[in-house]
């Protein structure tokens, strides 16, 4: 309880947390092993809906949570269609709102610290995040700043089948109050598979329902 209220505290605070109705990250996305970059843009309004756009040659790829259905971009036909299974739950896990962190029994989520871990030369405190929906993620914490350095879980990802992706969050920077990451790199069973570089995030800029509805 004392590591998560001292994150939500490093990251902003509950009155900005419970402040925020909208926001939108724009950046760039590299596909490391592919060689392909792409504009990013990710829509996040609460409680429940997240888009996110991914413009790679000439393609926009969609994945989205509309409040109810999971959807986006079929990656062999480039058709739109609903989710179901392992990416239709992700899609709404990550749709959870801001205020989950504040909150977390309230959306089923519960934490246990397992001690602390090693990298480097920097002692993290080490979290097991548990879903409503069995999903399991290890969430790894900065002892100094306490903000969120890595997570790391099992997971069926499109293209790659049943894996271990590694997130690793860097270059934080305070934007309208709020901490953010603005570089976020993905390793897939060890290997760097994409990076995340965020240029612009804005807030409540009054984002449409319609923005998350499938076409």
């Amino acid at each position: 309880q004392e590591i998560l209220k001292k994150m939500v505290e490093a990251q902003g605070g509950k009155e900005l947390f419970e402040g925020i109705k909208d926001m939108t990250l724009s950046g760039n996305l590299e596909i490391i092993q592919q060689g392909m970059s792409g504009a990013l843009t990710v829509y996040k309004k609460e409680p429940d809906k997240r888009r996110a756009d991914i413009e790679v040659q000439g393609f926009v790829i969609t994945q989205a949570y509309d409040g109810q259905t999971a959807w986006g971009t079929n990656l062999q036909t480039f058709a739109t269609e609903a989710f179901s299974g392992e990416d239709a739950a992700s899609l709404k896990r990550d749709s959870l709102p801001i205020v989950a962190g504040l909150y977390p029994e309230k959306y089923g989520i519960s934490f246990v610290y397992k001690g602390k871990e090693k990298i480097g030369n920097k002692d993290y405190f080490v979290l097991e995040e548990s879903y409503p929906d069995g999903f399991k993620a290890t969430l790894y914490v900065d002892p100094e700043t306490y903000l969120p350095f890595k997570t790391k879980a099992r997971t069926t990802a499109p293209m790659i089948g049943e894996a271990e992706i590694e997130q690793i969050s860097s270059d934080y920077r305070k934007v309208n109050g709020m901490t953010l990451a603005h570089s976020i790199v993905t390793y897939t069973n060890g290997q760097e598979y994409t990076k995340i570089t965020i240029s612009v995030v804005s807030f409540n800029t009054g984002l449409d329902d319609s923005l998350f509805k499938m076409k």
